[in-house]
Order: structure tokens, then sequence, then C-alpha cells
């Protein structure tokens, strides 16, 4: 079983970068789907990028072109680059991993089941 553990958020102004990380133990991240979530206040928690065990990437039509989604098996590390932050970014960002997604799915927070604790993202203007 994976555990899943975020880290790197932080308050940033507009147009600013953040890097997400996170840590996953338990299990090697090589034969899970792992993606990247947010929640805002009164929202519901979204998918934001994911990659499928076969590789496949998807991004949320919100992030396409701004976030970067990586994947280093060899450190068992999932990170999401996070550049030209906008205000609408600010939210609770969180890990998830399962086997189970598929490539249609990545980005379907019912299909993970292990997820880490979060981290906040805040970003000014």
């Amino acid at each position: 079983q994976v555990r899943v553990q975020e880290s790197g958020g932080g308050s940033v102004q507009a147009g600013g970068s953040l890097r997400l990380s996170c840590a996953a133990s338990g299990s090697t991240i090589s034969s899970y789907s792992m993606g990247w979530f947010r929640q805002a206040p009164g929202k519901e928690r979204e998918g934001v990028a994911a990659i499928g065990r076969g590789g496949q990437i998807r991004y949320a039509d919100s992030v396409r072109g701004r976030f970067t989604i990586s994947k280093d098996n060899a450190k068992n590390t999932l990170n999401l680059q996070m550049n030209s932050l906008q205000l609408e970014d600010t939210a609770m960002y969180y890990c998830a991993a399962d086997r189970t997604p598929l490539d249609w799915s990545l980005l379907r927070r019912d299909e993970y089941n292990y997820w880490g604790q979060g981290t906040q993202v805040t970003v000014s203007s």
C-alpha cells in the first residue's frame, strides 16, 4: 500500500511560480497512476494534472500550458511545476495515487484511494 506526502506549497504573487513535490513510500510509484488535485474553499476537489501507469498525461483545461506534471521513478516522487500562477489557483493541493485509473479517468477524484494531507498554495495580487 502506497503512502504519499506533499510538500512545496506556499504563498506567491500572481505571475509567480511554485513547485510541489509528492514523496511516496511503501510501494514504488511506477506501478501507480498518480495525480494532483486541488480544493478551494467552498468548492469541490478537482483534478489538476495526472500521469497514468503507461505514461499518459492529462491536464485540466484551466492549467494546461502553465502547469507541468512529472514523475521521478528513481526518487519515487511526483512533481508539479506551476508557472504563471493566478489568483484562482489558490487552493489546498493534494497528491493521490491508485492502480485503477484509466487514461480517460485520470482526473477523476473517485478513482483514487490513496491521498496525502495536502499542501496550501496561496496566490495574491
